[in-house]
């Protein structure tokens, strides 16, 4: 699914309108307040873990987002950004907007960006979407792999410098306090992540690294099976590096990412290696990504009774997956756009295979 409010607005013709949907409600003496968002229902055909086809009309990302910022000094900004998602599809009895999708506050200017609030992990930002964030399917990311994944984009901190002779730099924590209900330790704790970037032409590179503080803890009911309850977890690190490069509407990237588990005998360590690349061909989009996703180690405890709560382990040791994810868009105005995409992830009994078609619209 998208990880971002305009997963297509990247390359090609679509990018640029995408980007400029958004409605300027007010703009007076240096106070600037948007509105945009966008409708999205797909229906799509899918493999569930027995090999069973299902099939489903549902929405696909529905958000409505208020940004604004204002003009403090000559080289100094304040802003912020509030998204919520809704249900497009069953929206009597969805409840509206329902769902929180990313909200910050910060400030900008020529020393940088400081932000705090919710939002993407970096490691989302800089190496996996370059490779593959489509409407429906994406290829796998060391994400999955990370007990508490939910809880990734919120209390964070970040500062990303100026580019500097092509370099650019982002550090950042994620601040977890003794009250709040998804600190698993029990305890304060900030984690910390950091990327570096350089671009040229347009060639770019980037590397991420985050410590997945957060995600140690003890292991509690619904997480793990009662043989392991109240052992101390560690989750172990994530970091990965992405190069692209584009070249008038063709971007093609290329990435590798790595889970690197702290407890062998409940995860096991994953690498990710991804290659994607999108074309504008002037109404929309082609594009598509491989990855080959390897799972190693022998010590991995890969039966059912022994994985989480829900019974469903979140990989399998010793195994490897090639991932193929194929799709088109076309755009029928600049506000509006069809898309279809297939996926292919090489599971037992066809696992999360299937096909998708959809629509969308932005304003």
């Amino acid at each position: 699914m998208k990880k971002t409010l305009l997963a297509t607005a990247i390359a090609g013709a679509l990018g640029a309108s995408a980007a400029a949907q958004a409605a300027t409600v007010y703009n007076q003496d240096g106070t600037k307040l948007d509105l945009y968002g966008n409708i999205q229902l797909a229906y799509a055909n899918t493999n569930d873990a027995d090999g069973e086809d299902r099939d489903e009309l549902a929405d696909n990302g529905s958000t409505f987002g208020l940004s604004g910022e204002h003009v403090i000094t000559n080289d100094l900004i304040g802003y912020f950004k509030a998204e919520w998602e809704h249900d497009a599809d069953e929206e009597k009895t969805a409840g509206g907007l329902n769902t929180g999708d990313q909200a910050y506050l910060g400030l900008k200017g020529g020393f940088g960006d400081a932000r705090l609030g919710s939002w993407d992990p970096l490691i989302d930002d800089w190496i996996a979407d370059p490779v593959s964030n489509n409407e429906y399917f994406d290829v796998s990311d060391s994400s999955q792999n990370i007990l508490g994944v939910a809880n990734r984009e919120g209390n964070k901190l970040q500062y990303a410098s100026p580019s500097l002779g092509g370099f650019q730099f982002a550090v950042g924590t994620q601040f977890e306090g003794d009250a709040e209900s998804e600190n698993f330790s029990g305890s304060s704790n900030a984690s910390a992540f950091a990327g570096l970037k350089y671009a040229i032409g347009g060639f770019s590179i980037a590397a991420v690294y985050d410590n997945l503080d957060n995600n140690d803890g003890t292991y509690g009911p619904g997480v793990v099976t009662e043989d392991h309850l109240g052992g101390d977890y560690e989750a172990g690190d994530q970091y990965g590096i992405t190069g692209q490069y584009t070249w008038n509407t063709l971007r093609v990237a290329l990435k590798l990412e790595r889970f690197e588990s702290d407890d062998q005998s409940i995860i096991e360590d994953a690498n990710y290696y991804g290659l994607g690349a999108r074309y504008g061909y002037g109404m929309g989009d082609i594009y598509g990504a491989y990855q080959y996703v390897d799972i190693g180690g022998d010590d991995f405890l890969d039966t059912a009774d022994d994985c989480f709560g829900s019974g469903d382990c979140p990989n399998d040791a010793g195994e490897s997956y090639n991932e193929f994810v194929l799709g088109a868009t076309y755009n029928i105005s600049d506000a509006m756009y069809t898309f279809i995409e297939g996926a292919w992830y090489d599971r037992e009994d066809d696992e999360g295979d299937g096909v998708a078609v959809g629509a969308v619209y932005l304003f």
